[in-house]
């Protein structure tokens, strides 16, 4: 008999990612036979105990989906926000999906959302290296020093931004491909240099492009794109 972490277990089955399982887990949130469960660390056999995440029942032979997002301005990547529509409101299926990473509200463009937990640690801790490509436009003209500071890095609190790769598309817009994915780490960095971002509209994540999906639309990964993120995470 293998037993898991209780985390682990609802991130592998696709309930939610493991950072958010935890979360369902102090809350209350989470039972296993019968038995509410509030301890981080909780051992289970996925063969034979009984997982229920809000009284629904949780298990490893749930299907993995991956659905693309172009995300409109306005909308908070979040499940559940009180007072304010949020990106699951925009896809239209039944099954329970959660938003890898984050845009925030201003900001629009590809959003990725998926059931298979797996996903989220993988594409958002820094540790991966996987690339993001944002489209920016700030409110001045930007000069090439300023562009500099970004590629090189910038210190926002007490640590200097990753290295990035950048490119001038004209005098207040440029293109930046970032490894890492600080609270409103462009517009911060843009703050620093003396300037504000105006749009912030991400295109690229990992291997997935956003391409001419419209604005609020949605569609399922095609194989191709879902295999070559896969392989590219090393999840397959």
């Amino acid at each position: 008999m293998t037993r898991v972490r209780l985390q682990k277990f609802l991130s592998e089955a696709g309930a939610c990612s493991r950072r958010q399982g935890e979360g369902h887990i102090l809350a209350g949130r989470v039972s296993v036979n019968g038995k509410v469960v509030t301890t981080l660390g909780t051992r289970i056999d996925p063969d034979n105990d009984v997982v229920r995440l809000d009284g629904s029942a949780v298990t490893r032979t749930q299907r993995h989906i991956y659905v693309m997002l172009n995300k409109p301005q306005g909308v908070v990547t979040s499940c559940k926000h009180r007072g304010e529509p949020v990106v699951t409101d925009l896809v239209d299926l039944p099954d329970r999906l959660f938003p890898v990473g984050r845009l925030d509200k201003g900001s629009t463009g590809l959003l990725l959302l998926t059931n298979d937990g797996r996903i989220h640690h993988r594409l958002s801790h820094p540790s991966f290296d996987h690339e993001k490509e944002y489209d920016v436009t700030v409110q001045r003209p930007i000069g090439d020093d300023a562009l500099r500071s970004m590629a090189e890095g910038v210190l926002l609190g007490a640590r200097v931004t990753r290295p990035a790769r950048v490119r001038r598309l004209s005098a207040k817009r440029f293109r930046i491909v970032l490894m890492e994915g600080r609270n409103r780490q462009i517009r911060r960095m843009v703050q620093t240099l003396g300037n504000r971002v105006v749009r912030l509209h991400r295109i690229r994540v990992a291997a997935l492009k956003l391409g001419g999906l419209k604005r609020g639309a949605w569609r399922h990964l095609d194989p191709g794109e879902r295999k070559r993120l896969l392989d590219q995470l090393n999840l397959r």
